[in-house]
């Protein structure tokens, strides 16, 4: 049985502990948050223990869930590891790029299981791809939400737009090249609206637009490769592909076209998109990398990756143009 320790139950964070209470072989020993209001609230509700210092809380558990804000990460992760203890911590890694490549080193030095809350990795539409081979060449990303005041300590980059820099980094097997990036403060006291160009030295190019001021959700992303395109709209949980490849599935649409080189095949399939918690399965495969020894999904390296590219593309807004 793994025993569990949660650090932050605001909002995020009783999404995270309602799932510790669901998965198998999981005991939550309690929690640590320096909100009265949250603390006294989660007591009441789930019946579990608050441990007044996070070194206490420890001191009770073989690994952590980190939900803080940001600028806490790292300090709360070195603790950790420095304690034996394996970690789980949100998005991003850290507040600063010097707290990561600090925080990066502790972590591979320390082998213990440490993983980054990616969630997309584990929606079920972009899940629902696993066997099928993407090698995108040119990638259109819109990720837009309403105004939270909650998540404003950081900037739209690293608050809505690392999710995609992350899936990218993942499909694109190759190195960053180049990087233009526009932005705009509207409502904070840092961009909430930005539109970034990436160039890949293969060649792939991907442009993304986040904004946290728009008034509808949308979180789409679209692939385009050789033969194929890949629509997958993370918000509805569906995905698409059209390609010019032969198949003998009956359930997927064809329909011929003329092109200038004669007549081609396109196909239409929609892959079956599982109903699955994507919180869920991501806390889930990070009990079993800890319990099985095996790598966890989401590792403290690509957490890291992910950042430095938000942190390049915040360099690149903050740079003004001579």
């Amino acid at each position: 049985m793994l025993k569990i320790g949660i650090i932050g139950v605001g909002h995020l964070g009783k999404f995270h502990l309602n799932n510790w209470l669901e998965i198998d072989n999981v005991t939550v020993v309690g929690f640590c948050d320096t909100d009265e209001t949250n603390a006294k609230a989660v007591i009441e509700k789930y019946k579990i223990d608050r441990f007044n210092t996070f070194e206490e809380l420890l001191d009770n558990c073989d690994a952590v869930d980190i939900v803080a804000p940001t600028s806490q990460h790292y300090e709360l992760c070195a603790l950790a590891l420095r304690r034996g203890k394996h970690v789980f911590v949100e998005k991003p890694l850290t507040n600063t790029m010097d707290e990561a490549k600090s925080l990066l080193k502790l972590a591979v030095e320390s082998n213990l299981k440490f993983q980054v809350g990616h969630i997309e990795r584990f929606n079920p539409a972009f899940v629902a791809l696993k066997n099928y081979t993407l090698d995108p060449m040119f990638i259109e990303v819109h990720r837009l939400s309403q105004f939270n005041p909650r998540g404003t300590d950081v900037s739209v980059i690293l608050d809505l737009m690392i999710h995609d820099i992350d899936i990218i980094l993942q499909l694109v097997k190759s190195d960053v090249s180049y990087i233009s990036a526009n932005g705009v403060s509207v409502l904070s006291d840092t961009p909430d609206i930005a539109n970034v160009r990436i160039e890949f030295h293969n060649g792939c190019v991907a442009n993304l637009t986040s904004s946290r001021i728009s008034m509808k959700k949308m979180r789409k992303m679209r692939l385009f490769q050789k033969d194929a395109y890949i629509g997958i709209d993370f918000l509805e949980k569906k995905t698409e592909i059209i390609s010019q490849n032969g198949t003998t599935d009956k359930n997927v649409f064809t329909f011929d076209i003329e092109t200038g080189k004669g007549k081609k095949t396109v196909a239409i399939a929609n892959p079956v998109v599982a109903d699955t918690n994507a919180m869920k399965e991501e806390l889930t495969a990070f009990k079993n990398a800890i319990l099985k020894q095996t790598e966890t999904a989401v590792t403290v390296v690509d957490g890291f990756r992910a950042m430095e590219v938000a942190h390049q593309i915040l360099a690149k807004i903050n740079t003004p143009l001579n």
